[in-house]
């Protein structure tokens, strides 16, 4: 099922004007504060009429502005999940579950019920109340709440913001089920790189209110003049493949037929699983450096070199083994451009400080 949303809205001094398609999945709608992101998923919900609109789910048309057809947000099949849950304070956490179930065109049985309970872990809280919640356990509330209401698509906007690392922690395990089990599209609101680089099969980058890019998670994090947080946050997603555990406490896995050393992941042998690479944690070097405390170390080509300001550059590179290289980013200065002879083509090293596996969040080999 795929989801088509046209819109154009003017705000004062804002233009929101953005065309995109999200196939099943979890779409991520990425970029910096005030982009226009969250205006995008209202509209969608229909919280927001905008100018124009033509919003489709699966072939069913929610909005088409021209020929006056706007469903309001319950006829939509729409679940939604907000930044701060809003879950009802005076109804237990079973209440909350039976409100979204309500909803639902044709609610849901006990079955079903159970099955959406199991998952996300509510069993032991469904007598309690929402002030008697954590806030990872009110975030897995919210999100049952809107599955059990029967929808055709999810919205979640910024669903981990509000939460500290640990309880983000929590969560993101529950969002890749999500992803991974539903046949439905799923649009997540972030300007996190690395809940995009865990959770994303596509993304789709807004600036200042138009799309300025759109395609895998690979993709995107990886094209240095697609960086909608800017080069300090810029980075580059590698899939990859845990190859062995070993007896040190490292987990090997390999990435376009390179091999990485990264803390041991909780993953068995064979198992898929995301890197990221912030483009400020990556060295360059003409030769390969000796005597030194990182341990991956990879040959690489470099594609492009894009400045950034007055005094830096992105530098995008091809790493691995031909024909199954992956792309990395590096930030260095405009100095360090001139002084290592910083071209397209050009065969070097990347020193990879900082490794993040998007499975288990931060991981950094040194």
């Amino acid at each position: 099922m795929t989801v088509s949303v046209d819109l154009r809205h003017r705000f004062e001094g804002f233009t929101l004007a953005a065309r995109f398609e999200a196939p099943a999945g979890l779409t991520a709608l990425f970029g910096r504060s005030g982009s226009g992101k969250s205006t995008v998923v209202n509209a969608v919900a229909g919280l927001l009429r905008p100018d124009h609109a033509r919003i489709e789910i699966g072939g069913r048309v929610l909005a088409d502005t021209e020929r006056g057809l706007w469903l309001p947000p319950e006829k939509r099949r729409i679940g939604y999940i907000f930044q701060d849950a809003r879950l009802f304070p005076h109804m237990s956490v079973r209440q909350n579950l039976d409100y979204g179930r309500k909803l639902a065109p044709v609610p849901p049985g006990r079955a079903e019920f159970d099955r959406v309970v199991g998952m996300l872990g509510l069993e032991g809280l469904l007598a309690r109340r929402p002030a008697r919640l954590s806030g990872g356990e009110t975030s897995r509330v919210a999100i049952g709440r809107a599955l059990l209401a029967g929808p055709e698509m999810i919205l979640a906007d910024e669903p981990l913001a509000a939460l500290d690392e640990a309880r983000k922690a929590e969560i993101l395990p529950y969002f890749e089920r999500l992803r991974d089990e539903l046949s439905i599209p799923i649009l997540y609101v972030s300007h996190a790189a690395g809940e995009v680089a865990r959770l994303a099969t596509s993304v789709v980058a807004i600036e200042a209110g138009r799309v300025s890019g759109q395609g895998s998670a690979a993709q995107i994090l990886g094209d240095p003049g697609l960086t909608p947080l800017g080069a300090r946050e810029a980075g580059a997603m590698l899939e990859a493949r845990v190859v062995a555990h070993h007896a040190d406490g490292l987990s090997e896995v390999q990435a376009g037929g390179q091999v990485l050393w990264v803390p041991r992941v909780d993953r068995p042998e064979g198992a898929a699983l995301r890197v990221h690479v912030r483009a400020q944690d990556v060295m360059l070097a003409l030769v390969r450096p000796e005597g030194i405390s990182a341990l991956n170390v990879i040959p690489a080509v470099v594609r492009d070199v894009r400045p950034v300001g007055a005094d830096g550059a992105l530098v995008q590179l091809g790493a691995g083994m031909a024909g199954a290289q992956s792309t990395l980013l590096a930030r260095v200065t405009a100095r360090s451009v001139s002084a290592l002879g910083l071209r397209s083509g050009l065969e070097l090293f990347a020193v990879l400080k900082a490794v993040s596996v998007a499975r288990d969040q931060a991981a950094r080999p040194d």
